[in-house]
């Protein structure tokens, strides 16, 4: 399904398989609507994914609660920005997402860069929509400390960068150039567009450590003990900065710990929602 926010065409999905007052909807997916003032579980994704990676998400509560999933604005089919967004921007299209499909109360479900999301909304002051509880899985939001050898490699790519992008340089080596450049920085960042990659750079370069004592919220942390993205160290010092929070460990799996061990994460998910 698609819908207009902000002049953005936004791909999104509602999972539900439990029972309405129009009888079962069964086995499979069907088109359906929120009711006013009712709960509904939203799931955030991660950077650069789309829908139906958290398809198996979804599954292990859309028995008993809605879930609203969507691909954020320049993920899978949305519409890109306009203009290099930060993860404010996002959240203050997510908020108008949620006004256009009539959502005032919601359980939030991030995982990787959709778990920054969560961190920035659930620390403002106000917000026009009712958080009852969080799940951040593998979630990003803590800047890594780099070495002195991390922090030399960053300042010998920003100089060559500058002398090799300068005019008479660049006109010379052209095709050379633009290979190297083209190799530079992570995976999702060389598989990003041009507008995609500067929203990513605002991103990753902001720290939320000071937002987690603002979150109030009851919080479930779930997390692979191999994630080299978002490492463990990360899910324990949320773990001690968030009040109220919680976490679980998925052991030998990575970044996508709910794809690597789908069982346990959907152990996990069922004993916190208490589905039976």
């Amino acid at each position: 399904m698609k819908i207009n926010v902000d002049g953005l065409n936004i791909n999104y999905k509602i999972s539900y398989r439990g029972e309405m007052a129009e009888g079962s909807l069964g086995s499979k997916d069907k088109e359906v609507t929120f009711k006013e003032d009712e709960e509904v579980a939203v799931i955030l994704e991660g950077w650069g994914t789309n829908i139906p990676v958290y398809d198996s998400v979804a599954a292990t509560i859309n028995t008993k609660i809605k879930v609203l999933l969507f691909d954020l604005p320049g993920f899978g089919e949305s519409d890109e920005p306009k203009e290099a967004w930060s993860v404010d921007d996002y959240s203050d299209f997510f908020i108008k997402l949620l006004d256009a499909l009539g959502i005032k109360k919601c359980t939030l479900i991030g995982h990787s860069y959709g778990g920054r999301m969560i961190i920035k909304l659930a620390a403002r002051e106000s917000i026009p929509f009712e958080i009852k509880r969080i799940v951040l899985i593998d979630s990003a939001g803590i800047m890594p400390k780099r070495s002195f050898k991390q922090k030399m490699k960053v300042k010998r790519y920003k100089l060559l960068k500058k002398i090799l992008l300068s005019k008479p340089i660049h006109a010379m080596f052209r095709n050379i150039i633009d290979d190297w450049a083209k190799n530079q920085g992570s995976a999702d960042y060389r598989n990003a567009s041009p507008m995609m990659k500067k929203c990513m750079v605002k991103a990753v370069n902001e720290d939320l450590t000071d937002c987690l004592p603002k979150i109030k919220q009851e919080t479930l942390l779930i997390w692979g003990d191999k994630d080299t993205a978002t490492p463990i160290s990360d899910a324990k010092l949320m773990e001690e900065k968030i009040p109220g929070s919680g976490l679980a460990v998925i052991p030998g799996t990575g970044h996508y710990s709910f794809l690597e061990n789908p069982g346990l994460f959907k152990s996990i998910m069922q004993s916190y929602f208490e589905i039976k």
